[in-house]
């Protein structure tokens, strides 16, 4: 009898010992469960910081690098001001220095290029100033950032068209333009042509093109910047520091390019090395510190695509449809001085 209470006892400890083991473990899973949940959790908060967080450093890193270069220019200019208030022969002291503004200016056009990729969509890196309800009340930073480079809210046109020499309101026309060393400083505009061919062999400043349709256009080198708008079915071969494209619909461009070239609401835009030649280009070149292929002309930059893949606005030309190495050393035309 004792030992059949005994063996009783005996079952019902073990019974209580499983149903204890089972709890205990049970609750061990519990906590283990709520313990990798916490972890998951914190991994999401970590990576949503983590996401946010390095934009806004490199905005702050940006605006930072942006407004000591911008110092630096202003005062350089300054300087180049005051040289040339005391000093009427200094001309070359003058043109030396400025020289290094232009450089440092490209720079400064570089940085906010290559930064693009990782700065806030907005309107100020347009080529347009558009009006929009967000400029109502804009955030401290992007105020900072208007202040610094002058934006206007005004809807207008990224080219201005000015009283620089140039070809206008041209159809069907070859048009010849050879710049001596005398004119190596100054601009050129290319505006309202209609299926002409465009020359222009030597150095010069800056090259401003605007609402050109079914043009082909060879530029020898670009000293400062190449500002291109509203052009349709044309094809160009550029050299400069800085490119910039904007609302370009079906053309080619065969560039060499310091900065990576910048393209804005552009559709069907195809890209290839440059590929021009004329006596002498390969002096103006070197002079003008373009003799490098950097091969920037494959790496463009879509202002209005913003994903890390690549954009479907613009590609690299195929081998197969690359035209040859154009010699335009003897080519005939209407010439600027005849216009």
């Amino acid at each position: 009898m004792e030992d059949d209470q005994s063996e009783a006892n005996k079952q019902s400890k073990e019974t209580q010992d499983l149903a204890a083991h089972k709890k205990h473990t049970e609750m061990l899973q519990r906590l283990s469960n709520m313990h990798h949940s916490r972890l998951q959790q914190t991994a999401a908060r970590r990576s949503a910081a983590d996401s946010s967080y390095p934009s806004f450093e490199t905005v702050q890193s940006f605006l930072s690098r942006f407004s000591d270069s911008k110092i630096s220019v202003e005062a350089d200019l300054q300087r180049c001001r005051a040289l040339a208030a005391s000093d009427p022969d200094a001309k070359p002291q003058i043109k030396a220095e400025l020289d290094k503004v232009s450089a440092s200016i490209s720079d400064l056009e570089r940085l906010v290029a290559e930064t693009s990729y990782f700065l806030p969509p907005y309107e100020k890196f347009s080529f347009k100033s558009k009006a929009s309800s967000n400029r109502d009340h804009p955030s401290p930073l992007v105020k900072e950032f208007d202040d610094l480079v002058g934006v206007n809210t005004a809807p207008q046109s990224k080219i201005v068209v000015t009283a620089s020499p140039g070809f206008r309101n041209k159809q069907g026309e070859i048009l010849v333009k050879t710049f001596s060393p005398e004119e190596r400083d100054g601009e050129f505009s290319l505006n309202d042509l209609d299926s002409c061919d465009v020359y222009l062999k030597g150095r010069f400043r800056a090259l401003f093109i605007h609402r050109l349709n079914n043009c082909h256009i060879f530029a020898g080198p670009v000293l400062g910047s190449i500002l291109i708008e509203k052009v349709n079915g044309c094809s160009f071969m550029l050299a400069s520091h800085q490119i910039r494209i904007h609302e370009a619909e079906e053309s080619d461009f065969y560039l060499r390019v310091r900065s990576k070239p910048i393209v804005e609401d552009c559709k069907g835009v195809r890209f290839a090395p440059y590929r021009m030649f004329y006596e002498g280009i390969e002096k103006d070149l070197r002079d003008s510190d373009l003799e490098e292929e950097t091969g920037n002309w494959a790496h463009v930059h879509d202002f209005r695509w913003l994903r890390a893949v690549q954009s479907p606005n613009w590609c690299v030309i195929p081998d197969e449809e690359l035209v040859a190495l154009r010699d335009v050393s003897d080519v005939k035309g209407k010439s600027f001085d005849q216009d």
